[in-house]
């Protein structure tokens, strides 16, 4: 009986404590890891972010730029953090791309980190060059079929999400489409728009400006709902692809054993800063839409997409570099 009472009371002591430190979390800067160079989308979002956290939590958030790798270096520093709330990751689908695309990553996708908050989620559009006869998907498809090898897509490069989305739909519609990789998604426009290129996919907010000139070609989005910025542009559900679903989504990550008043009480801090007006307005405005799915919901978006891409990848006939 004694040794029951004390075990019971060492528990209580364990939780009280655990339980104080979450409610004193955080007592220090937070540091959050961005896995790409100054200027991208990974980059002003989290500094936008941060911003916000910094707000609701009362400490600074430093943004830290660890690029290089397609994203694995910033993710292997977050994966081997101490799991104490002060390492943080934003991350893109190159969490899902990475393991069917690299030979042999130093992290595990699921087991090394705690998923905190899906945050946004940028739709990715087709657009063509104006001189292609297709005025809509099925068009394109049947233009394809008519003439297969001939229509090239424009990707920012090898395994990103752009290309990987052509590659999906390329294997639902069942047309040849011949990939032509650029470094970045700016050659790929430039491509696009001179006509070496006939298709691309590429975040909305990348192609509006281009659309709004009229230089490309908007033919359908590739989330389950329409874009509020461009809502005469439909889906690929839509235009006749069932089960068409990819986007250039953006989600915190903690490393794995993070405790979860703290993923709780950050995922709060997400929530009340994302939908700020000043923040959400402004991402709305560029076609990004704030959604802060909660921890459970974030870990099933990653197992879903790692099992889809690594299906496409397969499917595909790419090669783990």
């Amino acid at each position: 009986m004694k040794n029951y009472v004390l075990m019971m009371a060492v528990v209580l002591i364990g939780i009280g404590a655990e339980w104080a430190f979450a409610q004193a979390y955080p007592t220090r800067p937070i540091r959050l890891v961005v896995a790409s160079s100054p200027g991208g989308a990974s980059d002003i979002l989290a500094r936008m972010l941060g911003q916000k956290l910094s707000e609701e939590l009362g400490q600074q958030v430093v943004v830290d730029n660890r690029g290089g790798a397609s994203g694995v270096i910033g993710t292997d520093i977050v994966a081997k953090a101490t799991p104490d709330g002060y390492t943080l990751l934003i991350i893109q689908p190159s969490l899902t791309i990475n393991p069917s695309m690299v030979s042999k990553l130093p992290y595990d996708a699921i087991r090394d980190f705690a998923p905190v908050s899906l945050v946004v989620d940028a739709a990715q559009i087709m657009t063509v060059n104006p001189s292609v006869p297709a005025k809509n998907v099925k068009d394109l498809i049947a233009l394809a079929k008519a003439k297969p090898g001939q229509l090239m897509f424009g990707s920012p490069g090898v395994g990103t999400s752009p290309h990987l989305t052509a590659e999906l739909f390329k294997l639902k519609a069942g047309v040849d489409m011949p990939q032509v990789p650029f470094k970045g998604s700016g050659m790929a426009f430039v491509s696009l728009i001179s006509g070496e290129v006939s298709v691309a996919f590429s975040t909305v907010l990348s192609a509006m400006p281009h659309v709004k000139s009229g230089k490309i070609r908007p033919l359908a989005v590739t989330t389950l709902k329409r874009v509020q910025v461009m809502p005469d542009v439909p889906t690929m559900v839509e235009s006749g692809l069932p089960d068409f679903e990819t986007s250039q989504w953006f989600g915190i990550l903690a490393p794995a054993g993070t405790p979860r008043r703290i993923v709780d009480r950050l995922y709060q801090a997400l929530l009340r800063g994302s939908i700020s007006p000043d923040v959400k307005d402004r991402l709305t405005a560029q076609g990004v839409e704030v959604i802060n799915k909660k921890p459970e919901e974030f870990a099933a978006v990653i197992k879903r997409e790692l099992a889809q891409w690594a299906g496409v990848i397969k499917a595909s006939g790419i090669k783990p570099q």
